[in-house]
């Protein structure tokens, strides 16, 4: 079928994006779903950083593709040719996308730890879906890569079913995309890789969506004090009205975060992808506390940090993908929550755009002018 989307052909062309024009809108032909796959209308695609990690080129990925992982939509046609082995599935399902397709068969996977999927990586590496095929073509082009298993910039996308979550229809779009990577990401960082608890004092490092999606997932946690950090004024007074303690990012921001939390955080959380932010971060941890990142700094980028403190302070330091979440689980669970008015969700969305307007979105996000902005298809 023929499709409208949004393609990247090189990494690192300079910004403003919005006269270098990184991503070509462009129309592309989209083969039809293979067995266990799913041709799915997208509603809404987020914007997040990590798609800019690929247009700025310190998350490199293979090239070209089209771009994007975080999306909503609904099934529109399964493939093979009686439907089979798709997951239960059905046309007319609205589904919420997850950019780490999950095997189910692996060691991780087993291990109930689906972000470290193994087939699902590999996939993710190599431009495919899981099983390995590419869905995509363009003038000029053999084959175009497949973003993340997802490739949400499209209006319409196939992915694995291993890739798709059902959700509530009545979850407008633009709100039910967010459940796919920035609240994943961030409330599954606070709940389940820093588990966070009412005694807890809590500091996140950077407001972006994930960032604020942590700060949201440690207020329905219940802890006790939360702390952000931003060098954006207008970020840090969004987190003051959610009820967090406002610390302008900088030099001075350990000791200010010291002072707020009477001597560090128990549980800190780094979502801004640069190691020098995560050294302050892990500073900013209090004896026996836990510093959790989930940023993706450039592979270039070392962490200097005092050894001995793991062991003579306890203190823990650990990495937390796809919010160490198990999508099939967590997705119902705090789309639940948001319904029941626990998880605000609303609060990440900050601007709704076109297709066509993504270039100039991508200038907004690099300068930290937007926490969420979604594509309406």
């Amino acid at each position: 079928m023929n499709v409208r989307g949004a393609v990247l052909r090189e990494m690192g062309r300079p910004g403003p994006y919005a006269e270098s024009r990184p991503l070509e809108i462009v129309d592309l032909e989209l083969a039809p779903p293979g067995p266990g796959e799913l041709l799915v209308k997208v509603g809404a695609a987020g914007l997040c950083h990590s798609d800019l990690s690929v247009i700025n080129g310190s998350r490199p990925r293979v090239m070209p593709m089209v771009l994007g992982h975080e999306a909503a939509g609904e099934v529109v046609a399964i493939g093979g040719s009686d439907g089979g082995d798709a997951g239960g599935f059905a046309v007319g399902d609205h589904v919420v996308l997850s950019f780490v397709p999950t095997c189910g068969h692996c060691g991780p996977c087993r291990a109930e730890r689906p972000a470290l999927c193994e087939p699902g990586a590999a996939a993710n590496a190599a431009g495919t879906l899981l099983g390995g095929e590419r869905r995509w073509h363009a003038p000029g082009d053999d084959h175009l890569h497949h973003h993340l298993g997802v490739s949400a910039f499209a209006d319409h996308v196939v992915v694995d079913h291993h890739s798709a979550v059902k959700v509530d229809p009545s979850l407008p779009y633009e709100i039910a995309a967010l459940f796919g990577c920035a609240v994943l990401t961030g409330v599954g960082a606070a709940v389940n890789s820093a588990q966070v608890t009412p005694e807890d004092r809590v500091v996140v490092f950077g407001l972006g969506g994930v960032g604020l999606a942590a700060l949201l997932g440690a207020r329905m946690a219940g802890a006790a004090e939360i702390v952000a950090v931003d060098v954006v004024e207008e970020k840090l007074e969004h987190a003051r009205r959610l009820g967090a303690t406002p610390v302008h990012a900088g030099d001075g921001a350990v000791e200010a975060i010291k002072q707020a939390t009477s001597g560090g955080g128990d549980k800190v959380i780094e979502t801004v992808g640069s190691a020098r932010v995560l050294q302050q971060a892990y500073e900013a941890t209090r004896r026996g506390g836990t510093t959790v990142t989930v940023g993706l700094p450039h592979p270039e980028q070392r962490l200097d940090i005092q050894a001995v403190s793991l062991v003579t302070e306890e203190r823990t330091l650990k990495g937390s993908y796809l919010g160490s979440c198990v999508p099939g689980r967590d997705i119902p669970a705090f789309v639940t929550a948001y319904q029941e008015g626990r998880l605000p969700v609303d609060e990440l969305l900050t601007h709704r755009i076109a297709l066509d307007e993504v270039n100039e979105a991508f200038d907004r996000l690099a300068a930290g002018a937007a926490v969420r902005q979604a594509i309406i298809f």
